[in-house]
């Protein structure tokens, strides 16, 4: 069942259900931080080279019809500043679901990827009623690293080859929050200065794990 996705606000950021209308500002973002974004940008292995803004929009929409996903975009004073998109949203026994995020690098550094991370953690724990969310994080991506750090999401264990990315599979560091964790939500809890920091340390026999090539088997 399609879920109502909601305009949510925190000071200067807000987020809101991405729409057709952004596919303007969104190729123009894609473009000039093409630097920027593609060492973390999803790819197809099957798929092709090319990016249609417009079909790409239509499909998280689609998606979100069918009740697994909510498309955001990222507003910061009223600019269009990036996207979020909570996707593989589970119902029943699992109740959960996933996060991933960009923002141009013009608006790094300004706590913006943080709180829309948390608004939209918090309406799938609180209006959703979903019980986990998780977020995979490539090992070298640092500004994402230091998302899950600030909101004390806990560190869950290295995947090896687990998404394809920028032409090839590749690692990731798995985090992740249930509900009961934190009653007040992620937001206050982080505004509240009581996020654990600590609990998104990746342990050093990871990170080693993470720098070296998983063996894998020859054929013929």
């Amino acid at each position: 069942m399609a879920a109502i996705i909601p305009t949510l606000r925190e000071g200067a950021t807000s987020i809101r259900p991405i729409r057709l209308r952004d596919a303007r500002s969104l190729e123009r973002e894609l473009v000039d931080n093409r630097s920027w974004l593609r060492q973390w940008e999803a790819t197809n292995p099957h798929g092709p080279l090319s990016f249609d803004v417009r079909a790409s929009i239509r499909s998280l929409q689609s998606n979100a019809r069918a009740g697994l996903g909510l498309p955001f975009a990222i507003d910061y004073e009223g600019q269009f500043a990036g996207q979020l998109n909570v996707s593989s949203i589970t119902y029943g026994s699992l109740s959960s679901a996933t996060i991933g995020y960009w923002v141009a690098q013009r608006f790094a550094g300004r706590n913006i990827t943080p709180t829309a991370v948390a608004l939209a953690t918090d309406h799938c724990f609180f209006g959703l009623g979903l019980h986990r969310m998780e977020i995979c994080i490539r090992p070298e991506n640092t500004p994402s690293l230091r998302v899950v750090e600030k909101l004390g999401f806990r560190y869950e264990g290295l995947r090896r080859r687990y998404i394809h990315i920028n032409g090839d599979w590749r690692d990731h560091f798995c985090f992740a929050l249930t509900v009961e964790e934190l009653p007040q939500g992620v937001l206050r809890r982080w505004l509240d200065g009581k996020a654990p920091a600590e609990d998104a340390k990746v342990p050093p026999s990871d990170i080693a794990r993470a720098a070296s090539p998983l063996r894998l088997a020859s054929r013929g």
